[in-house]
């Protein structure tokens, strides 16, 4: 028995939905920062509002100290929280069928093959879109593209980022680390002295038991790091592995390879203390089809796959930026 061509938008519609929450875990795998996110609890929803807004703490409170007896303790006001903005950025892919096609593939099996493929496809290119512009600053596009490295983790961080000027002397606790190989070292790195460039910059980065989590190398970068160890030395990492990521160890930290082709510049390993990061897509909008649309003058019909959100920091000091250059 053929099936209804009038039901066919509606197995398109559920067929989608279910697949949803798929989709949003398949874009979050295969991006090494947003795998990574998800696996330490910082992917999570924001709920709306005009902005998207991280708290933080840049100061001490200066009342803590020590006291005998009856001291008089101190209760002078402190302001020590303060807060990032983020513009919400919105991605969407929309999957299009034509009546032709949904004619010529009336059975219900054929037609859920077909949405299947259409999807995977869509799937895999908002994916890869949003993989390049993790390592953009969020300006393509006229500004519509999610904040990313590009603008969180840079050379020189003098830029306004999450509505703060890093410029100003006074927002120095907002200002990333960097190490560039010319410029704080002795010259561009060989595989001799690559893993001593990058000890100096994990060791400013480190605060007690809190220090980067990952590192995310350009492929050169990755291939001289391989380069410097030992093979007895050359540890993977067996999580970030199991992940589908190709990884070695630094200092007990996975360094993962990332191809010029996922959007990373090309002499850059990014040292990322993912415990700061966070995405924050929309509660509505998390990787969520919008309702059909039948275009005016075509015999078609558009289910649009949506995403909103951005990427967000809560400690810009606690990143770090290698540049071999």
């Amino acid at each position: 028995m053929s099936f209804p061509n009038s039901n066919i938008t509606d197995i398109i519609a559920t067929t989608i939905e279910l697949r949803s929450k798929t989709i949003a875990d398949n874009v979050t795998a295969q991006n090494a920062v947003f795998n990574q996110l998800n696996k330490s609890g910082n992917v999570q929803t924001a709920s709306g509002g005009t902005e998207i807004r991280e708290h933080f703490s840049f100061a001490e409170n200066t009342n803590a100290g020590s006291y005998s007896g009856y001291d008089t303790l101190p209760t002078a006001a402190q302001d020590v929280i303060g807060g990032a903005q983020y513009q919400w950025a919105q991605y969407a892919v929309p999957v299009v069928f034509s009546g032709r096609e949904q004619l010529m593939n009336s059975g219900p099996q054929a037609i859920i093959d077909l949405i299947k493929n259409r999807v995977k496809v869509a799937e895999n290119s908002l994916a890869n879109v949003m993989n390049r512009h993790v390592y953009l600053d969020g300006t393509g596009n006229n500004g519509k593209n999610l904040t990313g490295l590009g603008a969180a983790v840079i050379l020189a961080p003098t830029n306004t980022y999450g509505g703060i000027d890093r410029s100003v002397a006074a927002n120095a606790f907002w200002k990333n680390l960097k190490f560039q190989a010319s410029v704080d070292g002795t010259g561009v790195a060989t595989s001799s002295t690559i893993q001593g460039y990058w000890t100096t910059l994990m060791w400013n980065l480190t605060r007690g038991t809190d220090m980067p989590n990952m590192i995310i190398a350009a492929p050169n970068v990755y291939s001289m790091f391989a380069a410097s160890l030992q093979a007895i030395q050359r540890i993977n990492s067996a999580e970030i592995g199991n992940a589908g990521f190709k990884s070695l160890e630094f200092m007990g930290v996975p360094v993962i390879y990332e191809p010029l082709a996922g959007g990373i510049s090309t002499s850059i390993a990014y040292f990322l203390n993912t415990n700061y990061l966070h995405l924050r897509p929309h509660a509505e909008r998390n990787v969520v089809p919008l309702d059909d649309k039948s275009s005016s003058n075509q015999d078609a019909t558009v289910k649009t796959i949506a995403w909103m959100g951005n990427m967000t920091c809560s400690g810009a000091k606690f990143q770090g930026v290698f540049s071999n250059t």
